[in-house]
């Protein structure tokens, strides 16, 4: 049985996003994160001959699915999107029609629970979305500072309780390592002294712990200037976000691109010397609607944003 059929996976706001691009069937777009290939494979049915795709994702199965996709018009790449400008530049491509990054966590590796991402099994620390490269969320919490430890679930996880928890994991690991899901879920609901209503005391911490095992923020914010060299005139960008700290900087990035330079009105400079925005703004944010929510629960915190490059060199 593989995976897909194991573990179902339900693209957010497929159509919406893919409808952001304002597809031209000639067109070159990139997938950023290819998952289950929701979002890909609708692209494809609306490209012509000419057309092409380029899709990334970290995780092998992701590349293994993708990998079934016989379509001359599609290639996957077996990288972050943080690679894209050198990975695309590999592949003879200079600039391109649309981007699209779906940063959420597919349904797939949260589900299998020997990926480690979950607290809902009792599995190996893993929580790489690569498990080909890099180190474990175990190998980190067993050997990082306390302060880091802290830093980390603190920023990346809002956590109100997170010097409680560093300071329990390094006194835990002192006596044993922690090595599965269940140790560490344990161990933070020990240490969280209240929570929210129907939300599992152990949740902000992995969420945090796999957003820096991944360095979830660190790839966004390098991608998102690559897009904006990649894109042609016209070209789209959208953005699905999944949580504040991500959509936080989307919205920074997006906002700050798409407002012309602004100087303070005595300097000699005129207004014609100044640079202009070099993304317009497409629209208001998109979240999903009652149904999608209602049919996919897990698509209820999503937000995307669309912008469109414009002819202002940067």
């Amino acid at each position: 049985m593989t995976a897909d059929v194991a573990f179902s996976h339900t693209t957010v706001l497929l159509q919406e996003a893919v409808n952001a691009l304002a597809i031209r069937p000639d067109g070159v777009y990139v997938d950023g994160t290819f998952g289950r290939g929701g979002h890909s494979r609708l692209v494809l049915s609306r490209l012509g001959s000419e057309g092409r795709l380029y899709s990334f994702d970290k995780d092998p199965l992701a590349i293994s699915t993708a990998g079934q996709i016989n379509d001359p018009r599609f290639q996957i790449v077996h990288q972050g999107f943080a690679t894209m400008e050198a990975a695309l530049r590999e592949r003879g491509v200079e600039a391109v029609d649309g981007i699209l990054l779906d940063l959420g966590i597919s349904s797939p590796q949260i589900d299998d629970g020997a990926r480690g991402f979950s607290f809902r099994f009792d599995a190996p620390l893993d929580m790489r979305m690569d498990t080909t490269r890099g180190q474990t969320a175990a190998q980190w919490l067993n050997s990082a500072d306390e302060a880091d430890i802290y830093r980390v679930i603190k920023d990346y996880g809002e956590e109100r309780f997170a010097k409680q928890i560093a300071r329990a994991i390094v006194a835990r690991r002192a006596e044993r390592p922690i090595d599965t899901t269940r140790q560490l879920a344990q161990l933070v609901a020990e240490n969280v002294r209240s929570r929210e209503p129907g939300q599992d005391p152990a949740t902000r911490s992995f969420q945090a712990i796999r957003i820096f095992i991944n360095q979830e923020l660190e790839e966004l914010s390098l991608v998102l200037p690559q897009a904006l060299r990649l894109l042609k005139t016209n070209g789209r960008l959208a953005v699905i976000s999944f949580h504040s700290l991500e959509d936080r900087i989307v919205k920074r990035f997006v906002k700050d691109a798409a407002e012309s330079d602004h100087l303070p009105s005595k300097l000699p400079v005129r207004q014609s010397e100044l640079a202009g925005a070099r993304l317009k703004l497409i629209g208001k944010p998109v979240k999903p609607g009652e149904a999608e929510v209602s049919s996919n629960p897990r698509a209820r915190s999503a937000i995307m944003r669309i912008a469109e490059r414009t002819a202002v060199p940067l």
